[in-house]
C-alpha cells in the first residue's frame, strides 16, 4: 500500500499550514486560552471548506474521502487551532456516514439540517460519548449543541440544557485552550440516528482525532528539533550531544510510524484498503494516543527547565495530546477492542 501523498494532496496540506500560520499563529491560539472559541475564526475554517471535506457534493460538501480528511487534521493538530474540530466535520458528514446506516428523523429534528449549520459553520456542534453519572462537556458556553453516542445511536441535546443545567466551568482545565464544564448527568436527548450509524460516527470520529495526535506528535518533535539546533551548551549545540539525539531520533521514528498508521487507517475507511476498518483505525488510536504525549513530553524534557514554564509552547503540545487521547475513546479501549478481536478469531 502506498502512503505518499499525491500532488493534490501535498496542495491540500500546504494550503491548511499556510492557513493556519496565518491565521491561528501560536500568539492568536494562546490569546484563545482566555477568549475560549473564536466564533469568526471558527467560521472561517467552515468556509474554508475543513468541515466539509467529507460531506458529499450532493449536500454542497466537497465530497473527498477520509484520507483528505486526515492530511487537513494533521495540520490543525500542529497548529493546535482549538475547538470541536472532529464534531464539526462528522456532523456536517452526518449524511454520508448514514449512506451504509440509516439516520433516523425524529421530533421534528432533521439531521441534514445541523449537518448543513455545521459545514457553514452557523453552528458549533460538541460530541460526547455517554456516560453513567457526572461527565465534562468541552466548550460548553460555546456550542449550540451536543451529538451523544451510545450503543442505542446518536441523540442530539440543546444548548438550552446545558444552560439549565447549571454547567460549572472548570477553573483549572488539563488543557487552557479547551475550556470544559462539568454537569452531573447526560440527558437521553432527541434520537437522530441508528446504532449503525454511531458506530461509524466513533470509528471516524477516533480516525480524525488520531490525526490531530499525529499532527501534535509531528509539532512537539520539530519544535524539540529546532530548539536542539539553537540552545548550546558548553560551546556547541545540545543536538549535538548523544542523549539529546537519540530522544530526537526517537521521536521521529514515533511519528513516522503513527503517520503510517493514521493513513493506512484512511485508506482502509476510504474502502480502498485490506484490513478491516475498526481494526484499522484502532492501531491508529493506539498508536496516536502513546506516540502523541511520548513526543511532547520529550519535547518538554529537551527544552530544560524553560520547557516547564508558561512562556514555552512545549507544555500546550503535551495538554493538547492528553485531552485528545479521551475523545471518541481512549487507547486502552482500544486495546480491548483489538485484543477482544483476536480472542473471538
Amino acid at each position: 500500500m502506498d502512503f505518499e501523498l499525491n500532488e493534490d494532496q501535498e496542495a491540500l496540506a500546504e494550503g491548511v499550514a499556510a492557513l493556519c500560520a496565518g491565521r491561528f499563529d501560536i500568539g492568536t491560539v494562546r490569546a484563545m486560552a482566555s477568549d475560549g472559541l473564536d466564533r469568526g475564526r471558527w467560521t472561517e475554517l467552515a468556509q474554508t471548506g475543513v468541515f466539509s471535506l467529507t460531506r458529499p457534493e450532493a449536500e454542497g460538501g466537497l465530497g473527498m474521502g477520509w484520507a483528505e480528511a486526515v492530511v487537513v487534521f494533521e495540520q490543525l493538530g500542529r497548529a493546535l487551532v482549538p475547538g470541536p474540530l472532529a464534531a464539526a466535520t462528522l456532523t456536517a458528514s452526518l449524511v454520508g456516514l448514514s449512506e451504509t446506516a440509516t439516520a433516523v428523523e425524529t421530533s421534528g429534528l432533521d439531521p441534514v439540517e445541523i449537518g448543513e449549520g455545521a459545514a457553514e459553520g452557523s453552528i458549533v456542534v460538541g460530541a460526547l460519548q455517554r456516560c453513567g453519572g457526572p461527565c465534562f462537556v468541552e466548550f460548553a458556553e460555546w456550542v449550540d449543541g451536543l451529538i451523544i453516542s451510545d450503543d442505542e445511536g446518536l441523540w442530539w441535546v440543546d444548548a438550552e440544557w446545558l444552560k439549565a443545567a447549571d454547567a460549572a466551568p472548570a477553573a483549572h482545565p488539563l488543557d487552557p485552550l479547551t475550556p470544559v464544564s462539568a454537569v452531573s448527568e447526560l440527558p437521553q436527548g432527541r434520537r437522530i440516528a441508528d446504532r449503525s450509524t454511531a458506530v461509524v460516527w466513533r470509528r471516524c470520529g477516533a480516525l480524525l482525532t488520531s490525526a490531530l495526535q499525529l499532527g501534535i506528535a509531528s509539532g512537539a518533535t520539530d519544535q524539540a528539533v529546532e530548539y536542539a539546533k539553537q540552545r548550546e551548551q558548553f560551546g556547541k549545540p545540545i543536538g549535538a550531544f548523544q542523549a539529546v539525539k537519540h530522544r530526537c531520533a526517537d521521536m521521529i521514528t514515533r511519528v513516522e510510524v503513527l503517520r503510517a498508521a493514521v493513513y493506512a487507517a484512511a485508506v482502509t475507511v476510504d474502502g480502498k484498503g485490506v484490513d478491516d476498518p475498526s481494526r484499522s483505525v484502532a492501531v491508529a488510536k493506539i498508536l496516536a494516543s502513546s506516540a502523541a504525549a511520548a513526543c511532547a513530553k520529550d519535547s518538554v524534557q529537551v527544552h530544560g527547565g524553560m520547557g516547564y514554564t508558561w512562556e514555552v509552547d512545549a507544555h500546550l503540545f503535551l495538554k493538547r495530546a492528553w485531552v485528545h487521547d479521551l475523545a471518541f475513546g481512549d487507547g486502552d479501549d482500544y486495546a480491548d477492542q483489538l485484543a477482544r478481536g483476536l480472542l473471538s478469531g
